[in-house]
């Protein structure tokens, strides 16, 4: 147990300097065939005084992707550009893992050249919408996923994890979390499968499992995080039994031995104390805030540390709006506003001109 945000921390192979981790948070500035920009290597820069930077989602195919100008890692183009974010913040003496996500049904036919419709565990609509310049194109009914698309996209995230090492990170985080692909199989909302990958709570966790087991044998289970969201309901998800679910998942994926497992809390501070005494490894609360209609206070993640949930704790906004996070916390702040006007899209602005102390 630790009260300091500044005491190292280990998570598998990586040696973390201190114990704020920053939060992937989507910015949709990869205009370009899904390659990040000498923008991109600026802001992560500015903010590798993190213990750990996860980077926003990375689709590891094209049919992964959900949102505009978002980044790939499934072309040399694009692993290239992203060499230059990890050799960067290296050099500034920081450590970057990128999370690969396939947004599963959330996304649009409009967003791939050749046209796909979405991938989903079963044919059930997100109720959502893609937001684009010329207004929101709601999401359709996915393609139901065959075993061999399991088989498909499993490769996939184990080749972008592959390209992942190639362009220099220090690991990757598959991301769970959310009601994207993973989220969606564990989730009995949208997966109403009756084969193997659906029905009970173990059936439901196979997916993952498999994921897991390839993305690990490929780069190395300490090279590897998992980022899950219990009781999120975002895009469409509902559970109905989410304490079961997790407290099984946790149990099937613990003797991988992956770097870390990362959590988002949804005010169920009790199931965060359950999964943290399943899993063996480091773990990474992303914490509640106690009023939800606002961000996480840096005093929220230290109770966390106090109270011994967690091993470290991941901040989204916070980072956003103050590159020089720790710096700010060693003074007692103040701390920069973020503007929601700038989150995604755009230039510099919200972006690269936050200012430091």
């Amino acid at each position: 147990m630790t009260t300091d945000f500044f005491s190292p921390v280990t998570a598998g192979k990586l040696d973390l300097p201190n114990r704020l981790v920053m939060a992937p948070m989507t910015r949709s500035r990869a205009p370009e065939g899904g390659r990040v920009t000498d923008l991109t290597v600026e802001y992560y820069v500015q903010r590798a005084s993190a213990g750990l930077i996860v980077t926003e989602a990375i689709q590891p195919s094209p049919r992964g992707q959900g949102y505009l100008w978002t980044p790939g890692l499934h072309d040399p183009a694009q692993v290239a550009a992203w060499r230059r974010v990890t050799d960067a913040v290296h050099d500034a003496g920081g450590r970057i893992v990128g999370q690969l996500m396939h947004s599963g049904r959330v996304g649009h036919p409009s967003l791939r050249p050749d046209g796909t419709n979405p991938l989903g565990p079963s044919p059930l609509a997100s109720g959502q919408s893609l937001f684009t310049p010329d207004g929101p194109l709601e999401h359709p009914v996915p393609d139901e996923m065959t075993v061999e698309d399991i088989a498909t996209t499993i490769a996939d995230f184990v080749q972008a994890a592959r390209n992942a090492i190639e362009a220099g990170f220090d690991g990757v985080e598959l991301h769970g979390a959310n009601g994207y692909l993973i989220h969606q199989f564990l989730a009995d909302g949208s997966n109403v499968r009756t084969d193997a990958y659906g029905g009970s709570a173990g059936h439901r966790v196979r997916f993952v499992r498999e994921l897991v087991e390839a993305v690990a044998g490929a780069v190395g289970a300490e090279r590897v995080g998992l980022k899950i969201s219990p009781g999120v309901t975002a895009n469409g998800i509902t559970e109905s039994d989410t304490a079961g679910q997790y407290t099984t998942l946790v149990r099937e994926i613990a003797p991988y031995g992956l770097a870390y497992l990362h959590v988002v809390e949804s005010g169920n501070r009790e199931l965060i104390r359950t999964l943290r005494a399943a899993w063996p490894g480091a773990f990474v609360l992303n914490p509640h805030p106690e009023e939800p209609t606002r961000a996480a206070r840096p005093d929220e993640g230290a109770q966390a540390l106090r109270d011994g949930v967690a091993d470290a704790v991941s901040f989204g906004t916070l980072w956003l709006a103050n590159p020089d996070l720790p710096a700010r916390l060693r003074a007692g702040g103040p701390y920069n506003e973020a503007d929601p006007a700038t989150f995604y899209g755009g230039d510099h602005r919200g972006y690269t001109d936050y200012p430091v102390l």
